[in-house]
């Protein structure tokens, strides 16, 4: 296992990339958490809070395929570094500015999250021009699932440290000034000054004409929805079985449960078509969705919650697997980011779903919506397994590739999105 991604990192360029696109995500991945504990510092209510907040996760939600759809078109440094430092600023403004006057502070926040640089869908674009072989491409999407648990994770705590050390203002600043160092040294390294996206057929719908990506987003949608449904299922658990600690022992072992998912999954290859084997992974995934509602013990429901995790980001990796394959000519990054966006929609969608399920059932019918959606997830999947299994169309060998200056003719794993 270990020996598989020793050897991605060591290829040149891919530990820079990897460890550049985490560190520049730091901010979208902590703006929530940072924006509330901004605004009670500022004496604001929990009610501004959560809007201010929601705004953010608005604008990134639509910001994600615009800007992914100008970095297909114009490439990576003019648009990743460019957004991230708008970005930065607008958060910069809210942060000195702070929420006396609402209507700044809810301008600044959106400007934030809609410049937010599609770094994410930014490096699985940039993976088959590191590595160049199918395999290692393949681990290096478990990889990278893996490691955006990581940061999610770790995000949160980098926050409360800031937040004790320094202030909560300080908190903002310093995350999102992280943020455009990693974002920097991203679009100066030579594979992101060198990507070049295919050349693409003019069209309004871009990423999204692709039938093949329409029915995965729309599974997605559902996965998200579930994920975000257990974070409010969690909640009223938590509060009969040890209050805060133990949902933030549940909340931990449900990243847990992904890492130790992800690292398995991508430690060894997968023969197979990718759709069905996504079909696989999203019903194991909503099986282990379903014991959350037998709501034992504090120590019981964490193993359950761990479990619960498992298959998430090899359902993730694999999916990045068939947006490539999918994604038409010249929309690779816009693609990785339409998935990004429907899985935060989706996981919006799920919070917001559970609130009222839980007031009206309890905790036992909240964890019965994961289950749920990941069934709905499966059965979007199972109608649409024929489209997902066609080739996109043009997936051949191609005459030149695109991020070769020497023209070499080359395989590739997932046609003419070489990305």
């Amino acid at each position: 296992m270990v020996s598989g991604y020793v050897e991605i990192l060591r290829a040149r360029h891919a530990a820079r990339l990897l460890v550049g696109t985490l560190v520049g995500r730091l901010p979208n991945a902590t703006a929530a958490i940072a924006i509330v504990l901004f605004v009670r510092a500022e004496g604001g209510s929990y009610s501004l809070a959560g809007a201010l907040a929601a705004v953010y996760g608005v604008a990134n939600a639509v910001g994600q395929p615009v800007l992914g759809r100008l970095v297909d078109l114009h490439g990576q440094p003019r648009v990743q570094l460019p957004g991230a430092v708008l970005s930065g600023l607008a958060m910069g403004v809210f942060a000195f500015a702070g929420v006396g006057t609402p209507v700044l502070a809810y301008a600044a926040v959106a400007a934030a999250g809609l410049f937010t640089p599609p770094l994410e869908g930014g490096l699985r674009a940039l993976w088959p021009s590191v590595l160049r072989k199918e395999d290692q491409v393949h681990t290096a999407y478990a990889m990278d699932a893996v490691a955006q648990e990581v940061m999610f994770t770790v995000g949160p705590l980098l926050v409360t440290v800031c937040v004790s050390l320094w202030s909560a203002q300080a908190a903002l600043l310093v995350l999102n000034v992280v943020g455009v160092l990693g974002a920097l040294s991203v679009v100066v390294s030579p594979p992101s000054r060198a990507w070049r996206s295919a050349p693409r057929e003019a069209h309004w719908l871009g990423a999204l004409r692709s039938p093949g990506l329409l029915a995965l987003l729309g599974a997605f949608l559902f996965i998200g929805m579930a994920l975000g449904s257990i974070t409010v299922a969690a909640v009223p658990y938590a509060d009969e079985h040890g209050g805060d600690a133990v949902y933030g022992w549940l909340m931990a072992a449900l990243g847990l449960g992904a890492l130790v998912g992800g690292a398995v999954y991508g430690a060894r290859q997968w023969a197979g078509e990718p759709g069905r084997r996504l079909r696989v992974l999203v019903a194991l995934l909503a099986v282990c969705y379903l014991p959350l509602m037998l709501m034992p013990g504090a120590f019981a429901m964490v193993l359950l919650t761990v479990v619960a995790g498992v298959f998430l980001a090899p359902a993730i990796a694999c999916a990045f697997v068939l947006v490539d394959l999918h994604a038409p000519r010249g929309t690779v990054t816009e693609a990785f980011s339409w998935l990004v966006t429907t899985f935060t929609v989706g996981a919006s969608v799920g919070t917001g779903l559970a609130g009222p399920v839980v007031e009206a059932g309890g905790a036992l019918w909240g964890f019965a919506v994961p289950g749920a959606a990941g069934a709905v997830s499966l059965l979007v999947l199972a109608c649409t397994g024929r489209v997902l299994a066609a080739p996109a169309r043009g997936k051949v060998v191609a005459a030149s590739s695109e991020n070769d200056p020497n023209r070499a003719v080359e395989p590739r794993f997932s046609s003419g999105d070489r990305a």
